[in-house]
């Protein structure tokens, strides 16, 4: 499994649960720009309509060496999901403060995968207090560490 991107802004600003693999419907191009490292899934989101999974404001690069057909960078992309995962998630999001984030983009064998999980906002004192839990930790490791 080779890591393409993660999405740390969405550990902090979130608790995340269920976290869940899908495939993502990609056209070449895209495809070689993700192998180089073109894609942006901090401010991306999943909206569940029709009973797709559609993956909206990720930012995909255009490839530099692409002739003629260019696909729009913000386009929405289709989420490869079985059914009883976008039932879970549907349900699951349209309870109050849910939401549906990307965390990691990656290669598994050869596809590229996105791993999409539940997300509930932390408030500003979460933040702080895990932040701290973090300095803590540190902090451990360095004492322990230094003998």
């Amino acid at each position: 499994m080779k890591i393409i991107t993660n999405n740390k802004k969405a550990y902090h600003d979130f608790f995340i649960s269920d976290p869940v693999e899908a495939g993502i419907a990609l056209e070449g191009s895209e495809v070689k720009s993700i192998r180089l490292g073109g894609i942006n899934i901090n401010d991306a989101f999943v909206v569940i309509k029709n009973g797709e999974a559609w993956l909206k404001n990720c930012y995909i690069k255009t490839y530099e060496k692409t002739s003629s057909f260019l696909p729009d960078t913000r386009k929405n992309r289709k989420l490869l999901l079985h059914r009883a995962e976008i039932d879970k998630l549907e349900r699951k999001s349209q309870e109050k403060g849910f939401s549906i984030i990307p965390l990691k983009v990656y290669f598994s064998g050869g596809n590229v995968k996105i791993e999409i999980g539940l997300a509930k906002g932390k408030k500003l004192y979460d933040k702080r207090a895990s932040l701290k839990d973090k300095a803590v930790k540190r902090e451990i490791e360095r004492a322990i560490k230094s003998g």
